[in-house]
């Protein structure tokens, strides 16, 4: 994942962020276990929010300590208890992080890939084994997604479809009942498409030096002769409107979950730290600045 779900840390409570760094911190453990303490490397916010959201669906009370960490050696931080959902969602982290790798390895043959596909290789096979339809989805969709990558696919709506699938399928999978599993599918498939589209933006510098494909940079036509930022301002309307029509779309979903604790944070992050970061990437390429809490 890409690390862009983070919450507007000013406007949370202290009590707040230190759950949510919980979660992070829990997600963090729970991958070490999965894949061994280097797996720890790809660690990402998105799976926090992941675990943060299944977990609020449960009406049990949260649970933790404090504790440390390799990160954070010297001072004790609260860390939410081992538990399924901080297993799946680590599940999830591992599976993305290990095709996000394979996928740098082939494309762009970045030479610190091979030894983050080798950390992660115990782990994925243990989550290939234990989530097997889950990880068929995931690679068919992957797959679909390749496909248009190599055909040069022009059209942003169609080039984030495939990933926005693949979140929809994991928000789906974890689902106690069809209800929440339909509504926790609409939004994962409209933060997928939100994350595909804003890292397409974000990516538009880097990609246009490297001639990577760029779903904005085809539809849009870049020219040799223009500017970067002058292109980047150009295009930048037509996304913002697909990005917060889909944040719209994932916040309509949300306020029919039946949400049993963590209100505030879930709240903070999907009505304004989703909003700040899209501001962000639009307006100054701040992008993703993904750092331990």
């Amino acid at each position: 994942m890409f690390g862009y779900i983070t919450p507007d840390k000013p406007d949370l409570k202290i009590k707040e962020f230190e759950v949510f760094r919980g979660y992070y911190c829990g997600v963090c453990r729970a991958i070490a276990k999965r894949a061994g303490h280097r797996g720890r490397f790809i660690l990402s916010y998105d799976t926090a929010f992941l675990a943060l959201l299944l977990d609020s669906l449960n009406s049990s009370p949260v649970s933790g300590k404090p504790g440390r960490c390799p990160v954070h050696p010297l001072k004790k931080r609260f860390i939410v208890n081992y538990s399924d959902v901080l297993e799946f969602s680590s599940d999830i982290n591992i599976l993305l992080a290990y095709y996000n790798l394979k996928d740098k390895w082939q494309d762009e043959r970045k030479l610190f890939s091979p030894i983050g596909l080798f950390s992660l290789r115990r782990g994925y096979k243990r989550v290939k084994k234990k989530h097997p339809d889950l990880v068929r989805d995931i690679e068919k969709g992957l797959s679909a997604l390749n496909e248009l990558e190599c055909g040069r696919c022009g059209q942003m709506d169609e080039a984030s479809e495939p990933f926005a699938g693949i979140m929809k399928k994991v928000f789906e999978y974890s689902a106690e009942c069809d209800s929440a599993k339909k509504t926790l599918g609409w939004i994962g498939y409209n933060l997928g498409k939100w994350i595909y589209l804003l890292d397409a933006y974000d990516d538009i510098e880097d990609n246009i030096k490297r001639g990577a494909y760029n779903p904005l940079v085809i539809q849009f036509q870049y020219g040799e002769n223009e500017n970067i930022e002058s292109f980047r301002q150009r295009v930048k309307k037509e996304v913002e409107f697909i990005l917060v029509y889909s944040l719209s779309e994932m916040e309509k979903a949300f306020s029919l979950l039946d949400v049993k604790k963590n209100h505030g944070i879930l709240e903070n992050i999907i009505y304004r730290g989703l909003l700040i970061k899209t501001r962000q990437v639009l307006e100054m390429g701040a992008g993703c600045d993904e750092k331990p809490l």
